[in-house]
């Protein structure tokens, strides 16, 4: 039987961006199967009256965020507006989501599913 058949949809992560690096999800580790985290939808919703931009990037264990790992860099935000993406991307254990902002007022929703 093939691994990581078993998916349980999530929500990976809700909070507000701060303006400095802030992981949000670390993929689960498990002793006798390793987790993957499939990542389908990103929404950030910016609840000011100015443009932010922000940054989030995708980071395996023992890395950094750099523009070696961005997902997203420099995405700016309308004003009172939510950005959204919707695809597939595919986290091995250990890898966390890491996020930053020019400033606050964004808020980031994460859903996706936890494989094994």
């Amino acid at each position: 039987m093939a691994n990581y058949q078993n998916v349980t949809p999530n929500l990976l992560s809700q909070a507000a961006i701060t303006t400095s690096y802030t992981t949000i999800y670390t993929v689960p580790t498990n002793p006798t199967t390793p987790t993957r985290t499939y990542m389908k939808q990103i929404d950030v919703c910016n609840t000011t009256n100015a443009a932010i931009t922000f940054n989030l990037h995708i980071v395996q264990a023992t890395f950094s965020a750099g523009t070696n790992n961005a997902l997203f860099y420099g995405q700016s935000v309308p004003a009172n507006t939510t950005f959204s993406y919707t695809g597939v991307q595919v986290l091995p254990t250990l890898a966390t989501i890491q996020v930053k902002a020019a400033t606050t007022g964004l808020t980031v929703t994460i859903s996706g599913g936890e494989a094994v």
